[in-house]
């Protein structure tokens, strides 16, 4: 069983995201902004987190320049509607681990979660 943290500002996305993860045994956390979720990651300490990119107060960049800096390693999954090339190649540079478009299907955040938490 694998810790996952679910930083979205959307509470349907996070309600869709945790009800897949939850089924298959993990544990969820789920955060609401950036800022809250940099505090779990540090508190709680995830395997994994699913990260949106456009969210106020911090956005999903925002919280991936603030893991680098902080030194904290987490595999991050990008989890966002239609994300563009330039955006992606950003994502990568920052340490995201993979992407997934939004609405998610339960096959391809599941896979990509199994990749991210494997040893």
């Amino acid at each position: 069983m694998a810790k996952i943290l679910l930083i979205d500002d959307s509470w349907l996305t996070r309600r869709g995201l945790n009800t897949m993860i939850s089924a298959r045994d993990h544990e969820v956390i789920e955060a609401e902004n950036g800022s809250q979720g940099i505090q779990k990651i540090q508190d709680d300490q995830p395997d994994c987190v699913l990260l949106d990119l456009l969210m106020p107060e911090m956005d999903g960049y925002e919280v991936l320049e603030s893991l680098r800096e902080k030194n904290i390693s987490v595999p991050v999954i990008i989890c966002t509607a239609d994300i563009q090339e330039t955006a992606r190649e950003k994502c990568l540079e920052l340490g995201a681990f993979g992407f997934i478009n939004k609405p998610p299907a339960e096959s391809e955040v599941m896979a990509m979660v199994q990749k991210a938490i494997q040893p």
